[in-house]
C-alpha cells in the first residue's frame, strides 16, 4: 500500500467516524456515558441537597409523636446496626455516632437521588408529582424491602401507624425536593 492509498484510507474512515460520531438520531456510545454521569452528579447533588429538609421535616414530626414512640429514628438505628454488624459500634463515641448517622443518612440521599436522575432521565413535565412516586418509592424499597431483608430494622408494617406515617411523609418531602433540585440543576 502506497503512502498516498494510506493517507486516502485513513481520510475515509475519520470521514465515516466523523459522520457516525454527528448522527442526531444516534448519539456515539461516549455521550451516552457522559449524559448518565452528567445526571447521576446532578441527582446525588438534588439527593443529598433534599435530605436537609426530609431531616428537619423528620426531627419537628417526631417532636410530636407520643412519648412512648420518641425513640431513636430510623437514620441512626440504621447507622448504628450496621456499625455493629462491621465490628466498629463499640468503638464510636457519642460524636462519631452522630457524624456516622449524618454521613449515611446523607449519603443514602446522594445514592438514590443519583440512581434517580440517571433511570429517568432528564427534566420532568410534573416534578412534584414525580417526586411524591420517587419519595413513596424509596420509603417502600427501604422500609419493606432491602432494610427488614437485611434484618437492620422490622419492616413498616410492624411500626407504630404514627412512626410509619412520620416516615412516609419525609419520604414525599424528600423526593419531591430532590425531583424539583434535580430539575433546577439540570435544566440549563
Amino acid at each position: 500500500m502506497t503512502t498516498t492509498s494510506s493517507a486516502t484510507a485513513l481520510d475515509a474512515s475519520a470521514r465515516s467516524t466523523s459522520k457516525s460520531l454527528a448522527d442526531p438520531v444516534r448519539p456515539p456510545a461516549g455521550s451516552r456515558v457522559r449524559r448518565a454521569l452528567s445526571r447521576g452528579i446532578v441527582g446525588a447533588v438534588a439527593g443529598a441537597a433534599a435530605t436537609i429538609p426530609m431531616t428537619l421535616a423528620m426531627a419537628a414530626m417526631h417532636r410530636r409523636l407520643p412519648l412512648w414512640q420518641r425513640y431513636r429514628l430510623p437514620p441512626r438505628t440504621i447507622t448504628l446496626r450496621l456499625a455493629n454488624r462491621v465490628g466498629i459500634g463499640r468503638h464510636l463515641d457519642e460524636p462519631a455516632r452522630s457524624a456516622a448517622t449524618v454521613a449515611g443518612h446523607f449519603g443514602y440521599g446522594a445514592l438514590v437521588g443519583a440512581v434517580y436522575a440517571v433511570t429517568c432521565g432528564a427534566r420532568r413535565e410534573r416534578p412534584v408529582v414525580a417526586g411524591a412516586a420517587f419519595g413513596l418509592a424509596v420509603w417502600g424499597a427501604s422500609y419493606l424491602g432491602w432494610i427488614p431483608a437485611a434484618g437492620i430494622m422490622r419492616p413498616a408494617t410492624d411500626q407504630p401507624t404514627e412512626r410509619t406515617a412520620l416516615m412516609i411523609a419525609a419520604h414525599l418531602v424528600f423526593g419531591t425536593a430532590t425531583t424539583l433540585a434535580a430539575d433546577r440543576l439540570g435544566s440549563d
